[in-house]
């Protein structure tokens, strides 16, 4: 039977970190709700509340890495140890690498890189004396395989990966049973292109296949129950797209340069008044709640997820089919 655990994730307020916590608050864990947006931090709680755990919110802007170590230092004067910390909060701008400016680029290196380097801080200088913990990092195909109009982001998800494997490697050699593991998650139905810095001229979008951030949500809740396994792919388009990329880098370049375009926006003109989220939170007085704009486009399951994270099962299966046509082929051999 599960214990309740103390439990925190950055980016709480939309899309993935939102999803991950209302699961945990499933599991009856007490979550702790780090984003910047005041009015998504409150309807995440109530969210989190509905589903059965319990929450404690904080606003913080993660690329602050005194006040994350602050918001650790409160959670567990106030609530006691954490016992898994997942860093899910990023930002973007989609726009081609000439069009985005300095200030910009630093800004989401700052969020979506180092606001995980510091949650790691944060969460390590506590779990490392007792000896316990696990930090889940949400990444993304993307830190495997770069696409056009997103340079900054997918350097930060690069970033991620090799800080992981870094620290992970670290960890063994220390003999810890503090574990870290990466989610690699694919395209997500998420708030953030109606609230991303987007200079595309039509509405951006997650390039398909589209998967509901409650798949995402999922795999996060495992990987902090299984996390010795390095890294969970999640979505057959993530596994695709890892392999392909090792095997045919520059096939996917110039695929890229074609088609990365167009797939990453859809027909319709941009909002006008859409708002961004770079600077200031999009969610301070609005919610922009768990899904983004693309619910009719987007599948809520995936047999990949499923097969990755019951890797007997699926090994006995095909044994059984193995053993079941060379059943068959003998049979038939010697009928003859």
């Amino acid at each position: 039977m599960h214990q309740p655990q103390i439990v925190v994730v950055t980016g709480a307020s939309g899309g993935i970190g939102r999803a991950s916590a209302i699961e945990f608050g499933r599991r009856g864990d007490t979550v702790v709700l780090i984003a910047r947006g005041e009015a998504g931090l409150q309807a995440a709680a109530r969210d989190v509340e509905s589903a059965g755990g319990k929450t404690l919110t904080i606003q913080v802007d993660t690329s602050d890495a005194q006040a994350l170590d602050d918001a650790a230092e409160r959670v567990e004067r106030e609530l006691g140890p954490i016992d898994v910390w997942v860093n899910v909060a990023f930002t973007a701008v989609f726009a081609r690498f000439s069009d985005v400016h300095p200030d910009e680029y630093k800004r989401v290196t700052e969020v979506s890189y180092l606001g995980y380097v510091y949650g790691t801080m944060a969460a390590l200088k506590r779990m490392k004396p007792r000896n316990r913990g696990t930090i889940v990092h949400v990444g993304s195909a993307l830190g495997y395989r770069g696409i056009p109009l997103q340079s900054a982001y997918c350097g930060a998800k690069h970033a991620i990966e090799g800080f992981n494997e870094s620290l992970r490697c670290e960890l063994l050699n220390e003999k810890s049973a503090v574990r870290t593991t990466v989610c690699v998650m694919p395209a997500v139905n998420t708030p953030q292109f109606s609230w991303v810095l987007s200079r595309l001229p039509n509405q951006a979008q997650p390039v398909p296949p589209i998967y509901q951030p409650e798949v995402a949500a999922r795999a996060v809740v495992y990987a902090a129950e299984h996390p010795k396994r390095r890294e969970y792919w999640v979505g057959a388009s993530t596994v695709a797209t890892i392999i392909g990329n090792k095997l045919a880098p520059a096939l996917l370049d110039r695929y890229l340069a074609k088609n990365g375009f167009s797939s990453q926006q859809t027909s319709d003109p941009k909002n006008p008044d859409q708002p961004a989220n770079l600077w200031e939170p999009a969610d301070a007085s609005k919610d922009f709640g768990t899904h983004g704009i693309f619910d009719n486009r987007s599948a809520s399951t995936s047999a990949q997820v499923w097969a990755s994270q019951h890797h007997g099962t699926v090994a006995a299966a095909a044994v059984g089919v193995v053993g079941a046509v060379t059943g068959a082929l003998t049979w038939r051999t010697l009928s003859r």
